[in-house]
């Protein structure tokens, strides 16, 4: 291995610990209650380091939050890939529920903080959430050409999905109770598929 090849994998080992630090950090702390010292102090870099990989402070929360985003849009792609029938969308959201300790703080970051930052907040928008709505809304028109949904806008459809979708990753701390057993956690995901797929009005 060269030189240089080791160099760069240091200099990538290094950008991807600040990043994971900052996503820390931002979602305890929040992005204005963390200091660049404090975030060099977690990476376990000098903070001039931190300089060196990202322009400033901002550039950083950006990174976290769009690799987030980028995380949710694969899980999304993979989990669509992977269901059993058009009908199995209480499987992802099941899924989306389960997984929530393991990306707390990246999904706390992405949601939470691009409130508060309207540049971020344009960037996820256009890099990531629109790719993931355009995956979705092609899920569903194909579903629709097939006669399995009935026939409306695929891109609106999409918007509800995604929408959905992202309330599911965020559950425990909207709509479950904390703690909440895996029970209730496939009743809530049923629950949330049942509405998506049917409605809410009874049948005559």
């Amino acid at each position: 291995m060269g030189i240089l090849q080791r160099t760069t994998q240091s200099e990538e080992a290094t950008r991807t610990r600040i990043v994971k630090a900052a996503q820390k950090l931002f979602a305890r702390q929040g992005y204005d209650g963390t200091t660049t010292r404090d975030l060099a102090a977690a990476a376990g870099v000098a903070e001039g380091t931190l300089f060196r990989h990202f322009a400033n402070k901002k550039a950083i929360l950006v990174e976290v939050a769009t690799e987030g985003w980028v995380e949710i849009l694969t899980d999304l792609l993979t989990e669509l890939s992977e269901m059993g029938s058009y009908e199995a969308v209480a499987q992802v959201m099941r899924r989306r529920m389960m997984n929530f300790h393991s990306n707390a703080d990246m999904m706390r970051v992405c949601f939470m903080e691009a409130q508060f930052h309207p540049d971020l907040r344009d960037r996820v928008q256009s890099e990531v959430i629109a790719k993931m709505t355009d995956v979705a809304e092609a899920f569903f028109e194909t579903a629709m050409d097939r006669g399995i949904y009935r026939r409306m806008n695929p891109k609106i459809v999409a918007q509800v999905f995604v929408g959905m979708f992202a309330i599911a990753g965020f559950s425990h701390d909207t709509i479950m109770e904390p703690g909440a057993s895996p029970q209730a956690i496939k009743e809530m995901a049923e629950g949330i598929a049942d509405i998506f797929l049917n409605g809410v009005l009874a049948k005559s």
